[in-house]
């Protein structure tokens, strides 16, 4: 689903040069779960956001889905984007002024889906997550592991082939983090593809792979357990 080849992502200023991949090889195949890690500043989320088309590489090449989508500009990204990728972030980036249903309906909103389709596809994930009663309720008012869940209700809602997790458990204490681990694993048994960023070695060991990244470079990878392709 996912390759790249001798992907390296730059970044410069008019006195430093860093180098933040460097000939990166990666592949992630359908229906997988990958857990990437490695130290702060190692390339992670510069990773997570080219798999996710928030950024172009510096060189290389990117296939998604089988398309070359390297040289995509913004508008050829969120085209490819829209119901296809998912995100949930560490943050939870979710809208302040915004109610749950809010947050959650808001991906459907900018694909132009009907009210009546939002409607049904908002309340079912609502009633998914486990958040039905929180449909009123403002971001701050929710407690850490309710913000993650219309995070990752929010990343479903356009049923996404692919999630892309940036420390999905980051801001969360033990017993909500692993409420979100177990959504995730759900997730990906029902089909869909995860790719997740994660510190936590005992989180990692829930993917199928976990890829090691250290300045730039995969360094190690390792089988976790038997991952058998989709169909």
């Amino acid at each position: 689903m996912l390759q790249t080849a001798n992907l390296s992502k730059v970044f410069r200023t008019e006195i430093v040069e860093t180098t933040a991949l460097n000939r990166v090889n990666f592949e992630v195949k359908k229906g997988e779960f990958v857990a990437i890690m490695g130290p702060s500043g190692c390339g992670k989320s510069t990773l997570l956001n080219i798999l996710g088309l928030l950024d172009n590489p510096s060189s290389g090449t990117y296939y998604f889905d089988g398309i070359d989508v390297t040289h995509f500009n913004e508008s050829q990204r969120t085209r490819i984007r829209k119901g296809n990728i998912g995100f949930v972030f560490q943050s939870f980036n979710l809208i302040d002024e915004l109610t749950v249903y809010e947050n959650i309906e808001l991906p459907l909103i900018a694909m132009k889906a009907s009210g009546s389709v939002r409607k049904e596809k908002v309340e079912r994930i609502l009633e998914q997550m486990r958040i039905a009663h929180r449909r009123k309720h403002f971001p701050k008012q929710l407690s850490g592991g309710q913000q993650q869940r219309v995070a990752v209700a929010r990343a479903l809602i356009t049923d996404p082939k692919l999630i892309l997790a940036d420390e999905p458990t980051g801001n969360l204490d033990s017993v909500n983090g692993e409420q979100v681990m177990q959504l995730l694993e759900e997730l990906n048994a029902s089909g869909t593809t995860i790719v997740m960023v994660t510190h936590s070695l005992s989180h990692a060991d829930r993917a199928h792979r976990i890829v090691n990244l250290f300045d730039g470079h995969i360094v190690t990878e390792r089988i976790e357990r038997e991952f058998h392709i989709a169909g």
